[in-house]
């Protein structure tokens, strides 16, 4: 295993924008960016519990909070514009938030909502606000997306059985596509803006809340506590790979047995994820369902 990393350099004068920050890895990245003197905007659906968040972060830096629905579009068009400006500039955008065992169901738009969460919102958002980065855009998957397969002809899941761990394995492989194609993309236009990815292994969140099953619930914080690590252990990975030099498209995770727990280093991904056909045909896709389209000229 890899020596312990707990070391985040000093952020002073950098700004961060973090989805999902009110509990969590989430919560935990942007508690530990304002010690070390960051900026964080805390992009959270509840604007009552960001400013909750808000107040148990101390140090150098400052939280602010902005309200993001990530399954809405329209809210996240209306949170980037706002970001857009209320600020000069954004140095790091943490795509962190997701759902996981959430009932079939759709988004306002239409979209299954593991997708619409945890990879159209962040699709959208990150080509929304690339053109005010300066430094990178960081992914959050999963190792779940191992056991995800992307069908670009049945996203709804209407001709396929759906279930809901299916569902989340399948978002968190369009994730990692979306990392690899922005990636590409950067490169092609000459940005010097990179894209890489993070997981947490297994840790013990509270993201099976939106179930609204109190077993399944039940069941997973159970689970996650028994067999996970604590949050500040699952935020490492994202930490790591929103802080340190890293070439782009490096996808962050766990040094341990199966990638469930340990310190962060640079881990590998599934052949399906790192399928350069698939990931151009999934922004393709992306693009239509969000509507939001490449903000780049090439170079």
């Amino acid at each position: 295993m890899a020596a312990p990393w707990t070391d985040v350099p000093p952020q002073h004068g950098r700004r961060y924008v973090v989805t999902g920050a009110t509990s969590g890895i989430g919560l935990v990245t942007a508690q530990v960016l304002v010690r070390r003197g960051a900026e964080v905007v805390l992009a959270v659906r509840n604007p009552d519990k960001g400013a909750e968040a808000a107040s148990t972060m101390t140090g150098p830096g400052r939280a602010v909070v902005e309200q993001l629905e990530l399954s809405d579009l329209s809210s996240v068009r209306a949170c980037a514009r706002r970001i857009t400006e209320r600020f000069d500039g954004v140095d790091v955008l943490v795509n962190n938030a997701g759902v996981l065992g959430v009932p079939r169901r759709d988004s306002v738009d239409g979209h299954e909502v593991h997708l619409a969460t945890n990879h159209l919102g962040h699709h959208a958002l990150s080509l929304l606000l690339l053109p005010t980065l300066r430094d990178r855009v960081v992914v959050v998957s999963s190792t779940a997306h191992r056991h995800g397969h992307l069908d670009l002809d049945d996203l709804a899941w209407e001709r396929r059985r759906y279930g809901v761990h299916h569902a989340y394995a399948a978002s968190k492989l369009a994730n990692l596509l979306f990392l690899g194609e922005l990636q590409r993309r950067l490169t092609a236009a000459g940005s010097t803006l990179r894209a890489v990815g993070a997981h947490p292994g297994t840790t013990a969140t509270a993201i099976t809340s939106g179930s609204g099953n109190p077993v399944a619930t039940a069941v997973g914080a159970f689970g996650h506590k028994l067999f996970g690590m604590p949050s500040w252990r699952g935020a490492l990975p994202s930490l790591y790979a929103a802080t340190l030099d890293l070439p782009g498209n490096s996808y962050v995770g766990p040094d341990g047995p199966g990638e469930m727990f340990g310190w962060p280093v640079l881990v590998g991904r599934s052949r399906e994820a790192s399928d350069p056909a698939l990931a151009a045909e999934c922004w393709r896709v992306s693009e239509e369902l969000t509507g939001v389209g490449w903000p780049l000229s090439p170079r």
